[in-house]
């Protein structure tokens, strides 16, 4: 039996659906345990281009049973239509979607586009997408579990005392008689009954599959510096993103991992707002976005671009408990004449050189090492040999910075642009 845990060490956006996608090759359960459809995973492989939102990254390996977590936020509607998405394009998603996940309704999108109005010039950068309300809603023991689409009569009963609830709040921001109690219903039922059939205890399901000595992978979203306890809160997301939450989110307890793989992108990037610190010049970054193709797989928003923050990454990797790190998009950076790598930040005189909370960060400057880039295309590369001496260069110095092996180099998006470095 082998577990692994697949995690963001930055901001999300890292290439974690391209490196499950990989790693799913040997596995047989791929577990996503927390967010919702608020951030993608774009995998690229023999069979085209796809970009997954609920759905985990080994939904194109047939022999891969795919579940969606306890610690998920599920939008029904958004799981209905990615399944059916995938379908036109020949696949058939073999998933079960754990019990004890909760609904993210349409009442929960709304209240998330008001609140960021409200906020105004002081947004969070939400992708309005109804999570910071989804799971403000679990905590509060307002939510609603997707098992209880399973019992339809106390399932009105239900969403009629949350949908009362909603009216009172809707009510505060101006917004009376935006959230309907018969379109909730409605909404609820058409949804719900096109994924009754893959409700279960998932939990039991991944117990089984450990006593049977199976390898199960699991599935984060986002990254360290969106995780909301330890990243750069409040600009974070609303669950865990660490690999420590996994048994919790996934539902499988027990078992420690194997292997916890953090991805990491070559360059620094992210969507939504809060500090940056190693942010580049607008001509710069808008070089590299195009070249690197940096949007938001989820909102199609371009990614803020910035040089490798080591000392942001150093304390991400930490954070994870990381055993092995993947590096990803390399071969973007083919053909800059100058690569900066940034080691420590000053504020208001001092160095720090362990990542701080946003009252610094905000006054936060970086300190760079400027390392030669290439002008060679990389992408045919499989062993690390084959890369030219600066790139190799400079991977072996962020793997010197951020104190942790580098096993996985990729060198492109498609699946098999990876080069493997060994244990």
């Amino acid at each position: 039996m082998s577990i692994q845990i697949v995690v963001g060490a930055n901001w999300g956006d890292e290439g974690k659906g391209r490196m499950v996608d990989y790693l799913a090759q040997d596995a047989h359960y791929v577990v996503r345990y927390q967010g919702g459809n608020n951030a993608g995973h774009t995998v690229v492989n023999d069979h085209g281009i796809f970009k997954l939102h609920l759905l985990p990254s080994g939904v194109f390996n047939p022999a891969v049973t795919n579940i969606l977590g306890p610690g998920m936020v599920i939008d029904l509607q958004g799981l209905v239509e990615e399944l059916a998405d995938l379908k036109t394009k020949g696949f058939d998603a073999k998933i079960l979607v754990s019990d004890r996940a909760t609904i993210c309704f349409p009442f929960h999108r709304l209240q998330d586009a008001w609140e960021e109005e409200r906020l105004g010039d002081k947004a969070y950068g939400s992708t309005r997408r109804g999570i910071a309300p989804a799971y403000g809603d679990r905590t509060l023991k307002k939510a609603i579990q997707i098992g209880e689409l399973l019992y339809p009569e106390r399932l009105k009963e239900r969403i009629a005392d949350v949908v009362a609830w909603k009216q009172l709040q809707g009510a505060m921001y101006g917004k009376s008689g935006e959230v309907k109690l018969e379109e909730t219903l409605a909404w609820a039922a058409k949804y719900g009954d096109a994924i009754k059939g893959y409700i279960c205890d998932t939990t039991e399901v991944l117990e089984k599959a450990a006593a049977e000595g199976k390898n199960i992978l699991f599935e984060a979203q986002l990254g360290t510096l969106r995780d909301l306890n330890f990243g750069i809160y409040p600009f974070t997301t609303s669950s865990c993103a660490l690999a420590a939450y996994a048994p919790v989110g996934g539902g499988l307890f027990g078992h420690h991992p194997d292997h916890v793989i953090s991805v990491v992108k070559a360059f620094s990037t992210c969507v939504g707002e809060g500090p940056f610190v190693t942010r580049m010049s607008d001509e710069e970054a808008n070089e590299l976005r195009e070249i690197a193709s940096e949007y938001g797989a989820a909102t199609g928003r371009p990614r803020t671009i910035g040089h490798f923050d080591a000392l942001a990454t150093r304390y991400g990797v930490y954070m994870q408990g990381t055993t092995e790190v993947a590096l990803t998009k390399l071969d973007s950076l083919s053909g800059q004449k100058t690569l900066k790598i940034c080691t420590a930040y000053t504020c208001r005189g001092k160095q720090i050189d362990r990542f701080p909370i946003n009252a610094v960060l905000d006054e936060a400057e970086a300190l760079y090492k400027e390392m030669p880039g290439w002008d060679e295309d990389i992408s045919g590369a499989r062993e690390f040999s084959a890369l030219p001496k600066t790139a190799q260069d400079y991977v072996l110095e962020i793997e010197r910075l951020i104190e942790k092996r580098i096993r996985y180099v990729s060198v492109g998006p498609e699946r098999a642009a990876l080069i493997d470095r060994g244990c």
